[in-house]
């Protein structure tokens, strides 16, 4: 059992694996990550259930427009289908969603959706849904002392006032707690350029289960294995 008092607040989840899921069911990719869009509904409805206040979706990384153009196409494809069938649903749960990356080369029509289900949902103050999109955490930190830089320079802010917790206001998940517990499916241990500053204390947790098979079970057990760490935060 959880402990409710226990909870992380924020959890980000790296969503390894569709395409070895499908290649060894003789699959194509894509239906690897039709499967893993179904996941993403699962894991969002314990979340809420669960008390997780957010809990952000490594959902495509800039490094990824290298891959097939198909398997491109296919992914962006589903993200539509998300956002046309999901956000009524959330907004219904009182769920908010955001989404954290850079805009080009991702098209206008969905980058107007991303802006209407933000808009629609930016009310909302249960469970916040984040979907890392088109994002990579050393260009969101360049990008973010530059716009610093460009307050001082502007006389907006002071550089002797910089710190930790000025600079994070700068960063694609301002307002939000950092995540306390990372997710990686597949078996793979690396943080691939995934929120970088925000994940300096978070516990990091990684099971071998490709994402379409990493259910609401293997989701609770993160939690549990999160609940039995102690988290000094540098103290004895």
């Amino acid at each position: 059992m959880l402990e409710k008092n226990n909870i992380p607040r924020h959890v980000a989840i790296i969503m390894d694996g569709n395409g070895r899921w499908a290649k060894e069911k003789s699959l194509p990719r894509t239906a690897g990550h039709r499967e893993g869009a179904k996941r993403v509904e699962e894991i969002v409805k314990a979340a809420a259930e669960l008390g997780v206040k957010a809990v952000t979706f490594f959902a495509f990384s800039t490094e990824n427009w290298s891959r097939p153009k198909k398997e491109i196409a296919a992914l962006m494809r589903y993200l539509n289908d998300f956002l046309s069938r999901q956000i009524e649903e959330l907004d219904k749960n009182n769920i908010r969603f955001r989404a954290i990356g850079l805009g080009a080369p991702l098209t206008q029509a969905l980058l107007k959706k991303i802006s209407d289900a933000e808009e629609k949902t930016g009310d909302n103050t249960g469970l916040i849904v984040v979907l890392a999109l088109n994002y990579g955490s050393r260009q969101e930190i360049v990008e973010a002392a530059r716009n610093f830089a460009e307050d001082a320079l502007r006389g907006k802010k002071r550089i002797e006032d910089l710190d930790a917790g000025l600079f994070a206001q700068y960063l694609c998940t301002a307002g939000m707690p950092d995540p306390d517990l990372l997710i990686r499916t597949s078996g793979e241990m690396r943080i691939s350029n995934f929120l970088l500053w925000q994940l300096s204390y978070a516990e990091l947790y990684f099971t071998q289960k490709y994402w379409p098979d990493f259910r609401r079970a293997d989701f609770e057990e993160a939690l549990s294995e999160y609940q039995r760490r102690e988290r000094r935060f540098g103290a004895v």
